[in-house]
């Protein structure tokens, strides 16, 4: 095995998926960012150490939806860090300055994530320190992608089918965490949760409202899209048109962890509570709402 896919024996596999063993609501949750494996190959490459890269992660927001996956639905989540490969871009998102030869003619190094350093293979972690002391080969690149990205989103496009089969529609809830206010350096509170639907072209807006009631009805305060309306996850799944409907959720991480120290705040109980509990009152009240409008059109 060559230096730069040993990665692939500390990714077996590179995700993995709580499966009910019957599924009981059209629902699919995944958590592309909470993954914490670093290979020690990356390790080795980056200027930073361990806790720094950290800053990207979606730290345990796969446990925080392990509650409402136990209602009946499935679970998928990543064991790769963000700071490693990043699915929740576009498979080919890269940045020229990242690596030493030249890039194959379909990669996209014009997108704003590209452009921002958060491709996906990501230049800097989320604070804006860059990860690598040197450049990259583009063959290390593609190694990630085919062996963790593509595996990623099959399982992922397998799920959503499954579901569609099973219920004649699958809403996609896409699970994220954002920085607080003083750990992002905002000039402002953050909210609790940011809801983002791509401007409601990614799922049926019941599906938003519903969510952002009961959120809102538990005593959260919640942003609707701004500053975050659903990345490559959302835009590529949402096609509520042909029966799939795709949100995103970003939580404020104040309200569960310690951002100093990586480890489950005083909050982690209570909110995992409430987002079980939450979930469970969309997955009864939604899809009859759903069923009717498909109906209806």
């Amino acid at each position: 095995m060559t230096a730069h896919s040993s990665f692939i024996t500390e990714f077996e596999p590179p995700f993995s998926v709580l499966k009910p063993k019957v599924q009981s609501a059209p629902f699919v949750l995944c958590s592309p960012h909470s993954g914490r494996i670093y290979p020690r190959t990356f390790l080795d490459q980056s200027r930073l150490d361990p806790m720094t890269l950290r800053k990207s992660e979606d730290c345990f927001v796969d446990e925080l939806f392990e509650g409402a996956a136990a209602l009946g639905v499935p679970l998928i989540s990543a064991q790769f860090p963000r700071a490693y490969l990043d699915v929740n871009r576009e498979p080919y998102e890269l940045d020229p300055e990242l690596f030493a030869d030249p890039l194959p003619d379909y990669a996209n190094s014009q997108s704003v994530r590209v452009i921002g350093g958060l491709g996906t293979i990501a230049r800097i972690v989320a604070d804006g320190e860059e990860i690598y002391a040197s450049r990259l080969s583009v063959e290390q690149a593609l190694a990630r992608i085919d062996h963790l990205y593509f595996p990623f989103h099959g399982a992922l496009a397998e799920l959503i089918a499954e579901t569609k089969a099973l219920f004649g529609y699958a809403v996609l809830i896409d699970c994220h965490s954002m920085p607080s206010a003083q750990m992002a350096q905002s000039s402002g509170p953050r909210p609790d949760f940011v809801i983002g639907d791509r401007f409601g072209v990614a799922c049926d807006p019941k599906l938003t409202r519903t969510l952002k009631e009961a959120l809102t009805g538990s005593g959260y305060d919640v942003h609707l899209n701004r500053p975050y309306a659903g990345g490559y996850i959302t835009e590529h799944y949402g096609r509520p048109l042909e029966g799939v409907h795709a949100v995103q959720i970003e939580i404020n991480r104040a309200l569960y962890l310690n951002e100093t120290r990586f480890t489950p705040g005083r909050g982690f109980a209570r909110l995992k509570a409430d987002l079980t509990r939450i979930a469970g009152t969309l997955f009864s009240t939604l899809p009859v709402f759903l069923e009717q409008r498909a109906a209806a059109e």
